[in-house]
């Protein structure tokens, strides 16, 4: 049931609004002044105030600047009886819903109160929402990796500059994206995600630029690509080593020229975008091969950020679990269970082949199929089906077997973003501590994708 508060220093006026406003099945009380308003909203919430400018003491404008410093998001409904229009500027400019002048007809009063709820309804509804999509769009993890990774987003996101995100399948490389996007200054514009590698070749232009009316068959309409929708705000490229080199060489056109041109048309229509883009494979190799476009490698490759695998944060795997067994239990209306020492250790144990993905994906089948509460080590023994099992002594996750330079450089580049946290990103002191050259060791972060997060101390 609604909670209404009228705040007016005139007896027939709260009595006459609260007796209309309770025959509507409202919850109302009221108060005489300004001073009594603010000390009631300490004590309790109301859904809409209906507050009167004219009090003595400090008056409604003041009492509603107030309460607007104090964060209160009832809505609020001005009123006068001597209503002039700089008073209504000023109350609509302090966050008023409305302003409404006296004689107050009762039948607008109600019309009013319910504008004013249902709008709160939505505020809240739309609170809500974001509140489960920031639940869901968070990096977790304390890991020494995970805080360098932190970093290098928040250093990256204000600017404009193109970011080109490194990793395997599964450790979260569309987060990050999203991330970046969210600590923009473009976080107000559009979020556009493209997977390149699941649209067809002959619709990925169509997608990115879109088409015109007739310019293939099927295209009965002009519709816009993906680049126009994501005007002022970001596109975010996935997966783009699988694009065609003809598609390549389309979107560095529209990367240099910040404009596109729909299929079938002729006229160029300009868009202002960050690009992401994202890959699990090694754009230098593609490149060697022909398979990538290496003028399109620089321009993407201004900003590269590495998602480390999982294995190489194993530490941060319990709050990882928590966190989706929380966010998944509010998603499905059921009780979070908690985990037993011994299932934690054998989460802390395995492999992870499939990434951060595929842990999500385990603790989503544990909420469904356990029935207790608790989740032992027995509930997961389907963990250790595949063979990917246990970690080996020392860390090192035992699998099938990895050619030996590339489990060397994954063993060095995990080593050099571990060292690089502890000193806090300073090249002088990591190169140091490596027992390195400082030179060598920006070779080394070059070839490994490792931006540089911050200034060196001199």
């Amino acid at each position: 049931m609604a909670a209404i508060l009228i705040v007016d220093d005139e007896p027939g006026v709260r009595s006459a609004l609260g007796g209309v406003l309770r025959d509507e099945g409202y919850t109302v009380e009221a108060v005489e002044s300004g001073e009594a308003c603010l000390e009631r909203l300490v004590e309790q919430e109301f859904d809409v105030v209906l507050l009167d400018v004219w009090m003595p003491g400090i008056d409604g404008l003041e009492t509603l600047q107030r309460l607007r410093e104090r964060k209160v998001d009832s809505q609020v409904v001005v009123i006068s009886g001597h209503g002039n229009v700089e008073s209504a500027v000023r109350a609509i400019k302090l966050g008023a819903f409305d302003f409404v002048e006296k004689p107050l007809s009762l039948d607008k009063a109600v019309l009013v109160v319910r504008n004013a709820l249902r709008q709160r309804a939505l505020e809240v509804e739309n609170r809500d929402l974001r509140a489960q999509v920031d639940r869901r769009h968070v990096m977790v993890g304390e890991s020494p990796v995970m805080r360098h990774l932190r970093e290098q987003v928040l250093l990256a996101a204000p600017t404009n500059g193109r970011v080109l995100i490194l990793g395997e399948n599964g450790t979260g490389k569309e987060l990050v994206a999203r991330t970046l996007h969210a600590h923009s200054r473009r976080r107000t514009g559009p979020f556009v995600e493209v997977n390149c590698a699941a649209i067809p070749e002959e619709l990925i232009e169509s997608e990115l630029f879109g088409h015109t009316k007739g310019a293939f068959t099927g295209a009965v309409a002009d519709r816009r690509g993906r680049f126009e929708h994501a005007h002022g705000g970001t596109i975010f490229l996935d997966e783009i080593g699988d694009m065609s080199l003809k598609t390549q060489a389309k979107v560095l056109r529209a990367l240099q020229e910040q404009a596109v041109q729909p299929v079938g048309g002729t006229a160029t229509i300009r868009v202002d975008v960050r690009v992401v883009a994202a890959t699990n494979k090694d754009l230098q190799e593609e490149i060697r091969a022909g398979r990538f476009r290496e003028d399109l490698f620089f321009r993407l490759n201004v900003v590269p950020i590495f998602v480390p695998p999982l294995r190489d944060r194993m530490e941060d795997i319990p709050r990882l679990a928590e966190h989706f067994m929380a966010t998944l239990a509010a998603e499905y209306g059921r009780r979070v269970k908690r985990f037993a020492p011994e299932a934690m250790a054998r989460l802390q144990h395995y492999a992870w082949p499939g990434n951060v993905r595929e842990l999500h994906n385990v603790i989503e089948r544990l909420l469904i199929m356990v029935h207790d509460q608790t989740v032992t080590a027995e509930d997961l023994s389907f963990i250790d089906d595949g063979g990917a099992a246990a970690a080996a002594p020392g860390g090192a996750a035992a699998g099938p077997a990895t050619p030996l330079a590339e489990a060397r450089d994954a063993f060095e580049r995990g080593y050099i973003l571990r060292v690089l946290a502890a000193h806090q990103g300073n090249i002088s002191r990591t190169a140091d501590a490596l027992g390195v050259e400082r030179s060598n060791l920006y070779k080394k972060m070059r070839a490994f994708g490792i931006a540089p997060t911050r200034r060196e101390l001199e």
